[in-house]
């Protein structure tokens, strides 16, 4: 009797998870596309970059639960979302997916303290946030919807009266959920008293390597800086047969295991020192999934320690560029959040703008990360032969990264490297 119990257990335990794979699969592939696109448009120069293509995406399917007509058409197609009614299901799968992740770690952590592995746990929060004008005629259904998928707590502030005062809250909120790393997300003035919503997501990660680099390895090595000439810069160093690899056309591939291994740190390194605008021309959501697959290989890896902090950047025009229009009331008029609040001609949302802000640190013991994203609308009025020798890779030259999500292969982070210094 108790072999028939365990086993009806297990199969549902498989079958939940099988219905929860499919579940995320459309936010997964939906993140990485978007994520691929957006790198595209922000890649212009030779500088740093980094974006959450999640924290991005998640924000947005927040809004796209609200909007109706064209414009939730154009934003299907911009969002590589379908037209229906399951998006905000799939979010909410893929967030439970990486919050369990979390939790798992910290079960593993106890038992590895034993034998000398990671001693923290991946410390992981996302947070969802509705911040409306008091007194606005918001939909129930819509605001239930977000807080049941979601999990956005509805908070009224006053942007008619103070809207310093709102944004101020905002921003608190924000550096609060992201343990102080993304501080003043949206700048002094961007908002107004036509402000009536604020759609914010917030995402803090801190993730040890499964296996840590050590400090005493690092030493300066040189890094073809933008392309150009080699820098001294601190370069960790770490042989390991749990990195995974491959060779594609024109680059390298490596991906390294943080603790628990359902999340990972991904390079993709141009053969050439000046290769990256050819990598990322052919950069693609399904290159991006691939890297969650990769075969085990022993690596002697050579990565640059680097810390990005960019500052707040808008968006507006590149989703605009993408085709997402109407959604930023382009003509006049024309867009259509009926789902959000009653929409009459004299009185309906529109998006006004879209801000960004990133930060990630990449050393010895793991990486830190984090992300926020608000969106603000406004009211218009076989046989084993010898393991071979280790394969040697040198991030010598500028690469794309990606903080991945094994399961799903949802794209965290996702940016470019050209100076580590």
């Amino acid at each position: 009797m108790k072999r028939f119990l365990i086993s009806h257990v297990f199969g549902a335990l498989l079958i939940s998870m099988a219905h929860a794979a499919t579940n995320f699969d459309l936010a997964a592939k939906a993140t990485n596309e978007l994520g691929v696109n957006l790198h595209r448009q922000l890649a212009t120069g030779d500088g740093n970059l980094c974006i959450s293509p999640y924290s991005i995406d998640s924000a947005l399917a927040m809004t796209f639960a609200g909007a109706d007509g064209e414009t939730r058409s154009e934003m299907a197609r911009v969002l590589h979302f379908p037209n229906d009614g399951v998006v905000p299901a799939s979010f909410s799968a893929l967030q439970d997916s990486l919050e369990q992740m979390s939790t798992k770690t910290a079960e593993l952590v106890k038992e590895s303290k034993k034998f000398g592995g990671p001693s923290e746990p991946i410390t992981l929060n996302i947070a969802n946030h509705l911040f409306a004008q008091k007194g606005y005629h918001f939909r129930e259904v819509y605001l239930s919807l977000v807080k049941q998928n979601f999990g956005g707590a509805f908070e009224p502030l006053d942007f008619i009266a103070d809207p310093a005062a709102a944004t101020q809250r905002i921003n608190k909120w924000v550096a609060d959920q992201t343990r102080d790393r993304i501080r003043d997300l949206i700048p002094g003035g961007a908002l107004d008293k036509t402000t009536r919503l604020v759609l914010a997501n917030a995402l803090y990660l801190k993730a040890p390597w499964a296996s840590e680099f050590s400090q005493s390895a690092t030493q300066p090595e040189p890094f073809f800086v933008r392309g150009a000439g080699p820098v001294d810069v601190p370069m960790m160093r770490k042989t390991d047969k749990n990195f995974g690899y491959a060779r594609r056309e024109g680059f390298t591939v490596v991906s390294l295991p943080y603790a628990g291994n359902e999340l990972q740190f991904v390079v993709l390194l141009p053969d050439d020192i000046d290769g990256l605008r050819g990598l990322e021309s052919k950069l693609s959501g399904d290159i991006l999934a691939g890297c969650a697959k990769l075969q085990k290989r022993d690596i002697d890896l050579h990565l640059p320690k680097f810390k990005l902090e960019p500052p707040t950047i808008t968006l507006a025009k590149q989703f605009e560029a993408l085709g997402m229009k109407t959604a930023f009331d382009q003509p006049k008029g024309s867009a259509n959040f009926d789902k959000i609040a009653p929409r009459t001609p004299n009185d309906y949302l529109y998006i006004s703008q879209i801000f960004h802000k990133t930060f990630i640190a990449v050393d010895e013991k793991g990486t830190e990360a984090a992300a926020a994203t608000a969106i603000a609308m406004m009211a218009a009025t076989g046989l084993r032969s010898p393991p071979p020798p280790p394969i040697e890779v040198k991030v010598d030259r500028p690469f794309i990264y990606a903080i991945q999500h094994v399961p799903s292969g949802a794209c965290l982070f996702l940016g470019r490297v050209t100076d580590p210094r």
